[in-house]
C-alpha cells in the first residue's frame, strides 16, 4: 500500500530552501490576490497559509506548491460580490461565502476519491489557452482603477470598462507612481539577478518608499479597509447552518461546482507541469484530494480558496525541492509571517499590489498559442478565441464548458472528412506493443536494439497527445526513433505541441529523430511552427521507408556518418 499521507526526511536541505524561496514569492501573490476581493489581503494569507500545508501533505505531487491562484481569485471575488448582493452585507454574507468555499473543497476532494482525475488529459490545448489568456485578461482589466488609485468598480471587466471614462476625474498620480515603480522592479530586477523574487523587492522597497517619502494618506494602503487581523486566525463555523436553508444551497451548490471544476483543472495541468520539470509522475486523483481537503481547511479559517501554482511550484523543484515537505514549509513560511509582521501588512499601498497583479496578469497570456495563430488550424483558433471572449465577459466554467463542446464537434467533422478519403483508420496504439511491418523486419533483426520505430496510426490530435508522455517513460536506452506518418492524416496544435515536446525531450538523451512518409497537412503544420527544419532537419525527413533505411544502416553502422552525408 502506497504511503500517502508522509512526509519524506530525506532531502531536508533542499526541500527546506525550496519551501523558503516559494513561499518568499508566494507571500506579496497571496497579499495581492486577497485584496482583489472584498475579504482583503488577509483572507489570501489565510488561503495560502491552509492549502499550503495541507494540500502538500495529503496531495499527489510531491513538489506542488499550493495557494490561491489568479484563476481561482478571479472566480472568489464573484462568488464574494454575488453574495454580498444577495445578503445586503458583507457580514451578512459570510457564512455563504464560506460555505460556498468550504463545499467547493469538498466537491474537490470526491472528484479525486471518485477517481476522476485522469481526465484532465482530455481537455484540448486551445481550450486551455483561451480560458488562460481570459483569466490574465480579467486581472489587468480589473487592475486598471486600483493602478491609478482608486478602488474597482462592481461588475468585473465589464464594469470597469463602461466605467473607464471616470478615471481622469479621480486619478492620483502618487498611486500612479507607485504601481510604474513596482512594474518596473518586477520587470527590472531579473536582469540584474535572479538569485531574489523580483515581487518581493518591489513589495518591500516600494511600501518602505511609500511610508517614509510620501504624505501618510497619499494612497490608499491595505489597512483603509479597517485594521488587518493579528495572531492566529479564528475558526469560522458558522456557515455549518447555511446547509439546512434550502434557498441558500442552489446559490452555494451553483458556485461551488465551478471553484471544485476550476481548482482541478489549475492544479492538475500544474502538476504536469512539476512531471516535466522532475521526471517524475504524480497522482491526479490524490492530488485532488488533497487540493480538496487544503481549500475546506482554508475556509474554516476564513481563507481564499485556491490550486497548485505553476509559477511557484516551478520555483520550488529548480530550488531544491523534491518532496511534500517542501509545500508544507512554504505554507509554515507564510505563517510565520503572519504571526511575526502581521502588523506591517496593513501598510502595504494597493498601488503596489496593483502593479504586481497587472504583471502576473501579462505572464499568464498564453503568448505561444497566440504566436501561431496563423499557423495551426483555423478551427483550433476559433476556439481559443470563443473561449477567451466568454471568460472575460460571461462565465468560466462556461467557458470551459463551450470550448469542450465545440473542439469535440470540430474534431468529429474533420473526422469525418477524413474519413470519407481514408477508408482504413486505426487509433494511435501503446508503444509496449509495436508490431514490425513486413519492410521492417529485417533492419529490426539487425539493428533493434538501437532503434525504435514507432508507428502513428490516424488523427494526433487532443485526445492522444498525452500517448507522447507514456512514451517517453517505456522507451530503453536507444539511438535513433523513427516516426512513421504514412497513417497520420490530421495534427491539431495539441499534438503539434505534443509531438514537439516529445522530439525535445528525446533530443536531451542524445536520441535522433527521423519522419517517414509524411502527410501533407501533417508535414504543413509541422514547417509552420519550424518542428521541421529546427529540430528535426530535412535530411531526417524521408518520404520512403527504404530511404530511411539506407540512412539507419549508414548512420549506426558507419564512425562519424550523419543524415547530411546522404
Amino acid at each position: 500500500m502506497k504511503k500517502v499521507f508522509h512526509l519524506d526526511f530525506s532531502n531536508v536541505r533542499g526541500d527546506f530552501l525550496g519551501g523558503l524561496t516559494a513561499g518568499v514569492v508566494a507571500l506579496p501573490l497571496a497579499l495581492a490576490f486577497g485584496e482583489q476581493t472584498d475579504l482583503g489581503a488577509i483572507a489570501g494569507l489565510y488561503g495560502a497559509i491552509a492549502i499550503g500545508v495541507l494540500a502538500a501533505f495529503f496531495g499527489g505531487t510531491p513538489t506542488q506548491i499550493s495557494g490561491p491562484t489568479a484563476p481561482m481569485t478571479v472566480v472568489s471575488a464573484l462568488v464574494i460580490a454575488d453574495a454580498v448582493a444577495y445578503a445586503g452585507t458583507l457580514e451578512l454574507a459570510f457564512p455563504l461565502i464560506i460555505a460556498t468555499f468550504f463545499l467547493a473543497g469538498v466537491f474537490e476532494a470526491l472528484l479525486g476519491f471518485f477517481k476522476l482525475g485522469k481526465y484532465i488529459k482530455y481537455i484540448p490545448y486551445p481550450v486551455v489557452s483561451g480560458f488562460m489568456s481570459g483569466i490574465g485578461v480579467i486581472i489587468v482589466i480589473t487592475q486598471i482603477f486600483p493602478f491609478f488609485g482608486v478602488a474597482a468598480p462592481a461588475g468585473g471587466p465589464l464594469g470597469t470598462i463602461t466605467t473607464i471614462h471616470k478615471i481622469p476625474e479621480v486619478v492620483n498620480i502618487y498611486s500612479v507612481g507607485v504601481a510604474l515603480l513596482t512594474i518596473l522592479i518586477i520587470y527590472g530586477l531579473p536582469h540584474l539577478t535572479k538569485k531574489i523574487p523580483a515581487a518581493l523587492v518591489a513589495l518591500i522597497l516600494v511600501s518602505m518608499a511609500v511610508m517614509f517619502i510620501l504624505p501618510q494618506d497619499a494612497v490608499l494602503k491595505i489597512n483603509s479597509k479597517g485594521p488587518i487581523p493579528t495572531g492566529l486566525p479564528e475558526l469560522q463555523l458558522g456557515f455549518v447552518k447555511v446547509f439546512g436553508d434550502f434557498r441558500h444551497m442552489m446559490i452555494v451548490f451553483e458556485y461551488a461546482f465551478t471553484l471544485a471544476a476550476l481548482g482541478a483543472i489549475d492544479s492538475l495541468l500544474t502538476s504536469v507541469v512539476a512531471d516535466n520539470i522532475t521526471k517524475t509522475k504524480h497522482d491526479s486523483d490524490q492530488e485532488l484530494i488533497g487540493q480538496g481537503i487544503g481549500n475546506m481547511g482554508a475556509a474554516i479559517i476564513g481563507g481564499l480558496p485556491g490550486a497548485g501554482a505553476t509559477m511557484r511550484t516551478v520555483i520550488n523543484a529548480n530550488s531544491g525541492g523534491k518532496t511534500k515537505l517542501s509545500g508544507v514549509m512554504a505554507g509554515l513560511f507564510l505563517l510565520a509571517v503572519l504571526l511575526g509582521l502581521g502588523n506591517l501588512v496593513g501598510h502595504v499601498p494597493n498601488a503596489v499590489l496593483a502593479g504586481i497583479l497587472i504583471t502576473v496578469g501579462i505572464g499568464i497570456i498564453d503568448y505561444k498559442g497566440l504566436k501561431h495563430i496563423r499557423s495551426v488550424p483555423r478551427s483550433d483558433v476559433y476556439v481559443m478565441f470563443i473561449v477567451l471572449f466568454l471568460t472575460v465577459f460571461v462565465d468560466l466554467l462556461i467557458a470551459v464548458a463551450i470550448g469542450m463542446i465545440l473542439s469535440s464537434l470540430l474534431f468529429m467533422k474533420k473526422i469525418s472528412d477524413v474519413v470519407e478519403h481514408k477508408a482504413h483508420m486505426a487509433p494511435l496504439r501503446d508503444f509496449s506493443r509495436e508490431v514490425s511491418w513486413k519492410d521492417e523486419k529485417d533492419i529490426v533483426t539487425r539493428l533493434g536494439d538501437k532503434v525504435f520505430i514507432k508507428h502513428l496510426d490516424g488523427p494526433l490530435f487532443f485526445g492522444f497527445a498525452s500517448r507522447f508522455q507514456e512514451m517517453m517513460k517505456a522507451l530503453p536506452n536507444i539511438k535513433v526513433v523513427i516516426f512513421r506518418m504514412e497513417k497520420v492524416p490530421y495534427i491539431d496544435q495539441s499534438g503539434l505541441y505534443a509531438m514537439e515536446e516529445a522530439i525535445l525531450e528525446l533530443q536531451t538523451r542524445g536520441v535522433q529523430v527521423a519522419f517517414s512518409h509524411i502527410d501533407e497537412q501533417p508535414e504543413d503544420m509541422l514547417r509552420r511552427i519550424r518542428i521541421i527544419p529546427d529540430l528535426v532537419p530535412e535530411s531526417m525527413c524521408f518520404n520512403k521507408f527504404d530511404d530511411c533505411t539506407l540512412w539507419l544502416e549508414n548512420y549506426l553502422e558507419t564512425p562519424g556518418f550523419s543524415g547530411s552525408d546522404i
